[in-house]
């Protein structure tokens, strides 16, 4: 059944005209179709998805060998794939861990500081780990699960205590963490390359963070507060948490050598992204830069490297995405399903446009399982879009950008986090989406409503 879903529109893509579009462009939309079809529907891992539609490509002579291997050239790839291997520093030496132990220690004291303290853990390791699974749900989420346990809260009748309130909390600081640095999210790069190639837009990681910076953390001060308000933990005394985080940096100890060298190294990285506008280095060969002192200082080894499978699924899935990306581009085929899909709004006030153009890019997300797949197919369409509709180029960039991590908090499938916080079955589902729902207005409030404004102090638009 997945196989059909997947095939059978791709191959009537592939053999019915389409007047709009000549046969090579029709031939190269039907497998790029197919490509994220599979991606959500998920008959094989993606990575299989990605590689059979790249080889597909060539036997169809849709492309030529050479274009469609130029995806693993381009170096938004690398620097995801480095990304991945910080990531596994961070894990590796525990280093996460003690950052979140850390702020809860500090400010855990009360419900409401205990979720300020999982946010801001969150959002202390998002410029380095760019995968908000494994993120939220490989350093957060394990965490918030015992701070639970240990304030006596397990799924079912004291769920309510405290567990259900650290789980939503959790999540929707997590990917609200991702749309506030370039590096916080596997697709977020991706995003900066569709930036230049439709929008010719220059986006580094310092201004992506600057615009991010005052919507985000008015985000990450109102949610754990409504979520506070409308899904109210049973004990406000967390002192048991603040005693569990004690006790487990005791355990810890004081930093080893391998996280002194880390951190070191990391802020040594972030320092070269912040000002990869001066020295000229391109922000991928910082982070390569970064992996090498990582290797040579013996934080991880080879052998870590080798053993880090996300690292390398996202190598081989991301380039022919970016390929396929950059090929739909090429060959115009983007500007005509962008023209068909949105003629409808042409010679709208481009504030409104916009306005209707983002808000749809956002709610489509309950049809997608990945922010990944949602990027990747629709984020050209709906940029180019918006460039049409008059939209000035770094406003629209910014504003998909955004809401390209925030439509992860609708549904509890919308992203890699979302099933291992809903899985752990504290959080009902109705309540799940009604929060999800209700924090979507919010944060079309904040990052549509008042985003806009402070990027206009800046000077971005």
């Amino acid at each position: 059944m997945r196989w059909a879903i997947v095939l059978v529109p791709a191959l009537l893509l592939y053999f019915i005209p389409i007047p709009a579009l000549n046969p090579s462009q029709r031939h190269l939309l039907a497998i790029f179709a197919a490509t994220i079809i599979s991606l959500v529907v998920q008959p094989v891992p993606m990575g299989v998805s990605v590689v059979v539609a790249m080889t597909a490509l060539v036997l169809t002579g849709t492309l030529s060998a050479a274009k469609a291997l130029s995806g693993f050239s381009n170096a938004t790839v690398w620097l995801v794939f480095t990304a991945f291997l910080f990531a596994r520093a961070i894990t590796a030496t525990g280093f996460g861990l003690r950052i979140a132990y850390l702020f809860i220690r500090r400010f855990g004291h009360h419900a409401l500081t205990l979720g300020y303290s999982v946010t801001a853990s969150d959002v202390a390791l998002a410029p380095f780990v760019p995968s908000d699974t494994a993120r939220g749900g490989g350093i957060i989420y394990p965490i918030a699960r015992s701070l639970a346990q240990a304030l006596d809260s397990e799924p079912g009748p004291t769920a309510g205590r405290i567990g259900s309130f650290l789980m939503l909390v959790g999540f929707h600081s997590t990917y609200t963490a991702s749309a506030m640095f370039l590096t916080g999210m596997v697709a977020n790069p991706l995003i900066v390359e569709f930036a230049r190639k439709f929008a010719h837009v220059e986006l580094t990681w310092m201004q992506w963070a600057m615009a991010a910076i005052v919507p985000g953390l008015l985000t990450l001060t109102l949610v754990p507060y409504l979520i506070y308000r409308l899904n109210p933990p049973e004990i406000r005394d967390t002192r048991a948490a603040q005693r569990l985080a004690a006790d487990e940096l005791h355990r810890m100890g004081p930093l080893s050598g391998r996280e002194r060298w880390l951190v070191l190294i990391l802020l040594g990285v972030m320092a070269g992204w912040i000002t990869s506008p001066w020295h000229g280095v391109q922000i991928a060969f910082v982070a390569l830069a970064g992996l090498s002192a990582i290797l040579l200082t013996g934080v991880i080894d080879w052998d870590d490297l080798l053993r880090e499978t996300n690292a390398w699924n996202a190598l081989i899935w991301f380039a022919p995405l970016i390929m396929m990306a950059d090929a739909l581009t090429e060959s115009g085929t983007i500007k005509v399903l962008s023209d068909s899909a949105f003629a409808h709004i042409h010679g709208w006030p481009w504030p409104l446009a916009a306005a209707v153009i983002t808000a749809g890019y956002l709610y489509v997300h309950y049809a997608f399982a990945s922010m990944t797949a949602h990027v990747t197919a629709l984020y050209p369409g709906f940029l180019a879009a918006g460039l049409a509709a008059g939209a000035p180029p770094m406003l629209m960039v910014l504003l998909l950008a955004f809401f390209s991590n925030l439509d992860a908090g609708l549904t509890h499938y919308g992203t890699g986090s979302a099933p291992v916080y809903f899985g752990a079955g504290y959080v009902p589902q109705t309540t799940w989406w009604r929060l999800g729902l209700i924090i979507s207005f919010l944060n079309l409030f904040i990052w549509l409503g008042l985003g806009p404004l402070w990027w206009k102090v800046l000077g971005m638009w």
